[in-house]
């Protein structure tokens, strides 16, 4: 590791000792809980770990912001988590519907988050942080949570609610499975694309700054 990066990251661990960064840290530890009780068909328990787990994803900012426990670490940490939550989610929908042409387009949910994990380590390695979500990657990620709790909870003769009779009446179609993935995937990339005029601005200011000085 260049001593730029390990400077960068020694940064991050400054005043990070927070309640949205424990929020966080407890995010990413109930992926794998989500993902064991998703696999061995305790689907109820992990609807319920994963509405958790969104929930804190929707208040910990709210916190950060307004008690001032803003950090460098939850800068990081909270998007790492939304990605670490989404590709557990996206694999176990891949589980689920194996024998579904969807699962390709489950695929370009991975190859967007691995786009975006590599380029964050890119801007770290060169002294520069990640940029904050865009509106689109929020409204990306509030579309994701929805979409996805939905397919997990009503998809399907195998979903989380399938027993429960109140549910029996809205139980999705694999047509309506199909568009809401489908729609999810197109939101995922615009995200993915409003990043890239902040990335390359990053790297042409600090090339800037490196030529002036």
């Amino acid at each position: 590791m260049s001593n730029i990066m390990k400077d960068n990251v020694g940064d991050l661990f400054e005043n990070w000792n927070t309640i949205p960064n424990w929020l966080s840290f407890f995010r990413i530890a109930m992926i794998p809980v989500f993902s064991v009780l998703f696999i061995k068909e305790y689907y109820v328990a992990a609807f319920i770990v994963m509405i958790v787990a969104a929930v804190t994803d929707l208040i910990d900012g709210k916190i950060a912001r307004k008690y001032n426990m803003v950090s460098n670490l939850g800068k990081i940490l909270d998007p790492v988590a939304d990605k670490l939550s989404q590709m557990a989610i996206v694999i176990i929908l891949i589980y689920k519907f194996w024998n579904d042409g969807i699962k390709y387009v489950l695929f370009l949910f991975i190859a967007k988050e691995i786009v975006m994990i590599v380029g964050g380590l890119f801007l770290l390695s060169k002294g520069l942080r990640p940029g904050a979500a865009e509106i689109w990657g929020k409204v990306a990620t509030t579309v994701f949570y929805i979409f996805m709790i939905a397919i997990i909870a009503l998809g399907g003769d195998n979903c989380a609610l399938a027993n429960v009779k109140f549910f029996q009446p809205f139980i999705l179609s694999q047509t309506v499975i199909d568009i809401m993935v489908v729609i999810s995937a197109i939101l995922t990339f615009v995200s993915l694309f409003s990043y890239v005029p902040g990335f390359f601005k990053q790297l042409k200011e600090k090339k800037e700054k490196e030529i002036s000085d």
